[in-house]
């Protein structure tokens, strides 16, 4: 299996459990990977035959707000389902990182996988 990766992508977006979360924008940075086969794609050099990545990064921007959510972990199993359904993709790992929501932290988040490598 062939992996395409798309990494810390920043999408500013709604998100948060508290009241004063839902009035503003938060960032989130998303890293993806992708389980595929680029044989196809590779053998005559065709970008239809692969996961366009720039294509993506703008589905989960758009996917990011178009509906609010309270939970990261929401978000997250919402699209990877959407991301694995629309474009075909066999296996993932999504780990998206809010960066400003523990002060004394880097980061926080949640990392999934779905799919099978097999």
């Amino acid at each position: 299996m062939d992996i395409v990766f798309i990494e810390g992508l920043l999408v500013q977006t709604t998100i948060g459990y508290y009241d004063w979360e839902k009035k503003i924008k938060q960032p989130l940075i998303f890293d993806l990977q992708m389980g595929t086969d680029i044989r196809a794609a590779a053998k005559n050099d065709e970008l239809a035959k692969t996961l366009n990545y720039a294509e993506i990064s703008e589905v989960i921007s758009e996917f990011a707000n178009a509906k609010v959510v309270d939970l990261l972990e929401t978000l997250a199993e919402n699209l990877a389902a959407h991301l694995m359904q629309n474009y075909g993709i066999k296996w993932l790992r999504l780990k998206i990182s809010k960066p400003e929501a523990v002060k004394e932290a880097h980061a926080v988040g949640v990392i999934i996988e779905r799919g099978s490598k097999d």
